[in-house]
């Protein structure tokens, strides 16, 4: 059973910040749909990744599309999902609100030494840890007529998914 009382959610964030672990928890917490974001990408931008190359905007464009689909797909079928999705810009954002105006993210923060410390100490299939300063140089801060909140994932992700699970709005 799932819980369409809450809002379809993108927990967002740059690589290593834990978006997937996060967001895997908070969907259990509230007993919503998870959706990795990860498996959506076609397989020439893991290639790409793979290979040590950053993702441009062109890449993304139909990844995203996939995303906003998706969130919207489960929202219409009365299933609101929580993805897993970088959502580093705001023409990002933009885009994935187009496909799903109810979306409310959850930004992931950290400092730069502490997810490149996560990054160092895990294994991805196509993500390296040298792609985390290309994520930094694009990422857009989330602003204020944005519906999102944003947590320090200095705490734990239990801890993480309580507070964000205290400061949803529901509809």
């Amino acid at each position: 059973m799932t819980n369409p009382a809450y809002p379809p959610m993108i927990v967002m964030g740059v690589s290593g910040c834990g978006k997937s672990t996060v967001g895997q928890k908070l969907a259990s917490r509230l007993d919503l749909v998870f959706i990795d974001g990860d498996d959506l990408h076609p397989k020439s931008n893991k290639d790409k990744m793979a290979a040590g190359l950053p993702l441009n905007d062109d890449d993304r464009a139909p990844w995203l599309v996939k995303i906003g689909e998706s969130l919207a797909a489960s929202t219409k079928a009365g299933i609101p999902a929580v993805i897993a999705c970088s959502a580093l810009k705001r023409t990002y954002r933009d885009l994935l609100r187009s496909l799903e105006p109810a979306t409310v993210f959850v930004h992931l923060t950290g400092t730069p030494q502490l997810i490149q410390n996560r990054l160092d100490e895990r294994s991805h299939e196509y993500m390296p840890p040298t792609l985390l300063a290309s994520q930094l140089e694009i990422l857009e801060a989330i602003c204020a007529d944005e519906t999102a909140i944003e947590v320090d994932v200095a705490l734990t992700p239990d801890e993480i998914v309580a507070f964000v699970a205290s400061n949803l709005v529901t509809p």
